[in-house]
């Protein structure tokens, strides 16, 4: 993950904490609303997703990634509106965005991308 995270940082320009920060919550969000059995083969083929995830979603199961699903909604808006709670904008969302699912291509496939992609509405036209 910190090649990952360093990745992100220089291609967004961000610091390194904003970026692992958004790999979490995009990691957490592909759990909550992925397939589970493609989302768990994906974390599988990933080392350092579940573990990044799980940090997003807080030590007691959900803490502040919960509250912040509460206050900003869910899908991809929700996931936006988190992202923007960072400070960052539009451009370095989708920066970070395309950095994560490249990396996780290498790592677990095109067809499993593809399978988890499809099932959140919306995900594949970010790809």
């Amino acid at each position: 993950m910190e090649d990952l995270i360093a990745r992100i940082a220089a291609a967004a320009g961000v610091e390194p904490e904003i970026a692992k920060e958004s790999v979490e919550m995009i990691l957490a969000f592909l759990r909550k609303e992925g397939p589970q059995a493609e989302v768990d083969a994906l974390f599988a083929a990933v080392p350092g997703a579940a573990e990044a995830a799980d940090a997003a979603s807080g030590e007691s199961g959900g803490g502040a990634l919960n509250g912040l699903i509460d206050a900003t909604g869910g899908g991809l808006m929700g996931l936006a509106g988190r992202l923007t709670s960072l400070g960052l904008g539009m451009s370095e969302m989708q920066t970070i965005g395309r950095q994560v699912f490249a990396y996780v291509r290498d790592k677990a496939g095109d067809e499993l991308v593809g399978q988890v992609a499809a099932a959140i509405p919306g995900l594949a036209q970010f790809l």
